[in-house]
Order: structure tokens, then C-alpha cells, then sequence
């Protein structure tokens, strides 16, 4: 008989790599792993998963297997949720993931704030340069960014203007551009998204759009790096508002050609269309919309 455990183990290989990447989700060894598969595969008189040196991958019946498991799962966590008086504080594990950057410096003290309201809930952030799409074994993924993807249920938390910015030496240095056009004089540092180059630069004012294609001086595909090289005066660099305000604010950067819009890309919370009934994650996204929609009044009356 196919047991609760079996189905997280074939639905925990089904988003990992390896076999130790599985392990670590299942808090067991990688022996113990190994072990209970090839109980599994016996039990069942077919072959799971493939192994090779460098990666584990299900076969067609493991893949079937998981597919199953992921749905059976889901409606048990949600029998689960519904048979919990409404006074009951949460629990059991909420697994979130989200960039980097936007995770260290905004997200992780809203989590610590949710957590203290829900001390029986143990979270879990994973954070990374591209949380979405891979993390399908998430209970939900922070996104910057449109999507188009009918398996996620999208929420915008804020729009996330982006800024273009530069330190005062610099502009001391070099001066202020004036207009768009100005730009192609001055050194630019850009940021790699998805392994590509964000060098086309698109601004709106009223009725007038412009876009441009920027050669950049210095490219990184950190955005927190590419910050600090334009506070240490190495050009100008346009980032999102959540992660230059506090610069701004401090005078080690100074916004420029602040009567253009930039290209904005919204910060989304992004759940698994299975999850969205789940109560656990249906209390993170309400605490996280209302915590955004503070701070964007609190910036409007600023």
C-alpha cells in the first residue's frame, strides 16, 4: 500500500535535483533516501527514478506517481486546514521563495513580524537569483516582474517604479543628464536578468515614450552590487525604488531625470493555483498585502 511518506518522497524528488537535495527537504540522510526508495520501487515492481553521476530525474511512472501525490497532498493539507477551529493558531511549515535582494532587505523583516504572530508555524525562505518558475514545491514565490502562467495565482503587492540614480561626486563630476538623449554620454552600470542584458532603457513622460539602448560600462547580475558601484561613484544605475530609497535618503544617491517613467515591474505574490485555498497561505498573502499597502501610504504622505 502507498503510503503518506511515500508520496512526499517521490513528489520531494520531483522538484530536486539530487538525491541529497531531496534528502535535505525530507530532513533525512541520503542513505535513508536512497534505502527507501528502492523499498518503494520493489513494493511496487517499477522503476522510479533514474540516477546517473550528475542528476536524479523520475521516470514516466514516478512522474505519474508524483503528479498524483502533489494533488493528493494538497487536498489532504486542505481537509486539514477546514477541520481547525478558527480560534487555533497556525501551524505545520510555510515555504516561501524569493530574489535575493528583495528578500534580504524587505521581505525578511515582514517574515519575522509574521512569525511572531504565528509562533507554531515554522517558515521557510529560500531565497535566489530566480525563484520563479523552478519553485514549484513552494507555498509561494515572490516574483518582480509580469507573468503569464495560468498554473500560478498572481497578486500585485506594489507597481515598483524604478529609479535612475547616481552618486553626488559623480554628478559633481560628470553633471546631471538633462534629457534621455544625455544618457549615451555618461557611464551606465546595468544589471543581467535571466542570463540577459537589461540594456534597453524605456521612459515615458505624458504622451511621449522613448527607449534606448545603453552600453553599459559595468554589468552584474546583482542588483545590490550594481547599487554600491553607483554610490562608490562609478556611474549612474536605475533601480527598483525598494532598493535605492534608503540611499536616496542617506544622500549617497541622487535620483535623476525624475520627471520620466521608467519601466516598472511589479512585485507579485505568486501562489500555486492548488495552494491558493490553503489557510496557512492564504494568512501570508493577506499579511503581506496589507503590510505593502501600509507602506505604500505611509509613502504617499510622505
Amino acid at each position: 500500500m502507498i503510503t503518506f511518506s511515500d508520496l512526499e518522497l517521490v513528489t520531494a524528488i520531483s522538484v530536486s535535483g539530487s538525491l541529497s537535495e531531496a534528502a535535505r527537504k525530507l530532513r533525512v540522510t541520503t542513505a535513508a533516501l536512497s534505502m527507501r526508495l528502492r523499498k518503494l520501487e520493489a513494493e511496487l515492481g517499477m522503476k522510479l527514478a533514474s540516477r546517473d553521476s550528475r542528476r536524479l530525474a523520475l521516470t514516466e511512472d514516478g512522474e505519474r506517481m508524483a503528479e498524483e501525490g502533489r494533488r493528493l497532498l494538497q487536498a489532504l493539507e486542505e481537509l486539514s486546514d477546514s477541520m481547525v477551529a478558527d480560534d487555533e493558531r497556525l501551524q505545520g511549515v510555510i515555504h516561501l521563495s524569493a530574489p535575493f535582494g528583495f528578500g534580504r532587505l524587505r521581505l525578511a523583516p515582514l517574515l519575522a513580524r509574521f512569525a511572531k504572530l504565528h509562533p507554531k508555524l515554522r517558515i521557510e525562505l529560500d531565497l535566489r537569483e530566480t525563484p520563479w518558475p523552478d519553485r514549484s514545491n513552494c507555498d509561494a514565490v515572490i516574483h518582480i516582474g509580469s507573468i503569464n502562467d495560468s498554473s500560478w495565482t498572481a497578486q500585485v503587492l506594489a507597481s515598483n517604479e524604478r529609479w535612475l540614480c547616481a552618486s553626488p561626486f559623480y554628478l559633481k563630476e560628470h553633471g546631471a543628464p538633462i534629457a534621455p538623449e544625455d544618457l549615451t554620454a555618461h557611464r551606465c552600470i546595468c544589471i543581467r536578468e535571466n542570463d540577459e542584458h537589461a540594456t534597453y532603457w524605456h521612459l515615458r513622460r505624458d504622451n511621449e515614450s522613448k527607449s534606448l539602448r545603453i552600453f553599459p560600462s559595468m554589468v552584474s547580475n546583482d542588483g545590490g552590487v550594481a547599487r554600491r558601484w553607483a554610490e562608490q561613484d562609478l556611474g549612474l544605475v536605475l533601480r527598483s525604488q525598494w532598493d535605492v530609497v534608503d540611499s536616496i535618503a542617506q544622500g549617497s544617491l541622487i535620483r535623476v531625470l525624475a520627471d520620466w517613467e521608467f519601466e516598472t515591474a511589479p512585485i507579485l505574490l505568486l501562489i500555486p493555483t492548488r495552494k491558493h485555498r490553503s489557510r496557512k497561505v492564504q494568512a501570508l498573502a493577506s499579511f503581506l498585502n496589507e503590510s505593502f499597502k501600509t507602506k505604500g501610504t505611509e509613502k504617499s504622505r510622505s
